[in-house]
């Protein structure tokens, strides 16, 4: 079988959350008997990837690959005719969309892996209001086509299908769940400069701040509610995010006891989770939560909030709470300053095993295989 996957989102950002499924997929691809795996990406000259992967002649710095032009040249003018000259079975869009334009070869599949569909259900951070409605067109006929011409769509959750099923109903029966992949990271010492850069007692944890889903601005402000109310003698944790303090607004980027970190490795955001006293996830909407699943993965305790996918990726007997609820999530923070999650390291870790790397295989072979017969 020969497989051809879009592998920009690896060149683009190799420790986002998408570009670490690109490679969970890669991985298991290259060990599939009788497989021949061809990775497609755009890069410029000099770029490693031009190494590995088939790319078009462009010197588009990597920076700008996710913008319409260069996203329509490489799936109108370069990919169809790859494609159809390489004699692919199979091409995996693994970006939301992405799928060739124009004409299909007679015998090639395709399949889309469309991790959510927030750009069409929320609004999304952009620097203008153009910028925002120029890609909120673009998203929508990209993805729009993607879901038309798959052969099937693959979700990380039942909650992202039930959301591509209520927009494209007509498309449902190609839907299939396949959960994220989470690596397992053994906690090793963080390297010295993350190290120097941590607080030296406790630490809660959160990740992500450029969406508005994340929520974090929405903790900020428990947090702030919380310390207003708090007894004398309170101690509360230092809170770490993960993330830039200029996507927040003005009164956020400087709240008392928060720091942030940002253009983290994966080694060393791994580090980071093991060692948080409790991983906080107030997000409103979740295509899949890998973050919640990266720390339990670490033994780390979770408070995560209810709703979308979350709920499916989130243990029993786990801190929950409503992501709307200032007062309950304020009564909260308090409790946990006092008195800690409990941690039971091994019991998170047997939950976290069931998105490790050997279920995704499985999983993974297991479309594979029906999407041949």
């Amino acid at each position: 079988m020969r497989i051809g996957i879009d592998y920009r989102p690896v060149t683009i950002s190799p420790y986002s959350g998408i570009g670490r499924q690109v490679l969970a997929m890669e991985e298991v691809l290259r060990a599939r008997p009788q497989t021949t795996l061809e990775l497609f990406s755009a890069c410029p000259p000099g770029h490693p990837h031009r190494d590995i992967a088939h790319c078009p002649d462009s010197a588009i710095p990597v920076y700008r690959l996710h913008r319409p032009l260069p996203r329509w040249r490489f799936e109108s003018q370069f990919l169809p005719a790859e494609v159809a000259d390489l004699g692919l079975d199979l091409y995996i869009a693994t970006a939301n969309a992405g799928l060739p334009l124009g004409h299909k070869p007679a015998n090639a599949r395709y399949a889309l892996l469309l991790h959510d569909v927030f750009q069409l259900t929320l609004d999304n951070r952009h620097r203008s209001w153009m910028t925002a409605l120029a890609y909120r067109n673009l998203d929508r006929f990209a993805i729009g086509h993607s879901v038309k011409v798959a052969d099937v769509i693959w979700t990380p959750s039942r909650y992202t299908a039930s959301e591509v099923a209520r927009l494209f109903p007509e498309h449902s029966a190609k839907l299939r769940v396949l959960p994220n992949c989470v690596s397992f990271h053994n906690g090793a010492a963080p390297p010295p400069e993350l190290a120097a850069a941590l607080p030296e007692g406790r630490y809660w944890l959160l990740v992500g701040t450029w969406e508005p889903r994340k929520n974090t601005t929405f903790f900020l402000d428990c947090l702030a509610n919380a310390r207003a109310h708090a007894v004398n003698g309170t101690e509360f944790p230092e809170v770490v995010i993960v993330g830039s303090p200029e996507d927040l607004a003005e009164r956020h980027r400087h709240t008392p006891g928060v720091r942030f970190l940002n253009r983290l490795d994966d080694h060393s955001l791994q580090a980071l989770y093991a060692r948080a006293e409790c991983f906080w996830h107030p997000a409103y909407a979740e295509g899949f939560g890998l973050p919640v699943v990266e720390a339990l993965r670490n033994g780390t305790p979770v408070a995560v909030a209810h709703g979308s996918a979350l709920d499916e990726v989130t243990p029993p007997g786990a801190v929950r709470f409503d992501p709307e609820d200032h007062e309950e999530v304020a009564a909260l923070i308090l409790e946990l300053a006092a008195k800690p999650p409990t941690r039971e390291p091994e019991r998170w870790r047997e939950w976290a095993e069931h998105f490790g790397p050997e279920p995704y295989a499985q999983r993974l072979n297991n479309l594979l295989h029906e999407l041949a017969a």
